[in-house]
């Protein structure tokens, strides 16, 4: 149902994009980015947060870690992550297949500028094989997200 309702918000808002589904799993950026065939870095992942009443997504680079401070000068406080079930409930989506598209409710999200690194990302697609490319100034467009700086720097080498 999560790949369906992918399918049918981008078929609203970006008919062009294909969604693409792979035999192999893409649910963790290790996964996605051999599915894919390029760096972790590349991969958009989607996280889940909450600070005290908010729940909220940030889109990031598949490399890059959240960095407390700036998350918590960004939101205007210390953000935690959802736990497991909390996730699929509030986005309809399962864990692996987390993306800011065909939520099962409104969220807002945020658009981390490590995304910018590169002229295309490729985040999931509501599924633990299914994913889109698109760049990443569209994505935020898509999804009405605001741009963020709240992740470190990926590690050189990584």
């Amino acid at each position: 149902m999560s790949l369906e309702s992918v399918r049918d918000h981008l078929a609203d808002v970006a008919p062009d994009l294909e969604v693409i589904v792979t035999d192999d799993s893409s649910a963790t950026v290790d996964l996605a980015a051999k599915a894919h065939g390029v760096a972790p870095g590349q991969i958009a992942k989607t996280l889940s947060f909450q600070l005290k009443d908010r729940i909220f997504l940030v889109v990031a680079r598949g490399d890059a870690r959240m960095d407390n401070k700036k998350a918590k000068a960004a939101f205007g406080g210390k953000v935690k992550m959802l736990g497991l079930e909390e996730v699929e409930s509030l986005t309809g989506h399962p864990v692996g297949g987390v993306c800011p598209f065909g939520l099962a409710q409104p969220l807002p999200v945020y658009c981390d500028i490590s995304l910018k690194d590169f002229d295309v990302v490729i985040p999931a697609a509501g599924a633990t094989n299914a994913a889109v490319r698109i760049a990443p100034d569209r994505l935020a467009e898509i999804t009405g997200a605001q741009w963020v700086d709240v992740c470190q720097p990926p590690q050189a080498g990584a």
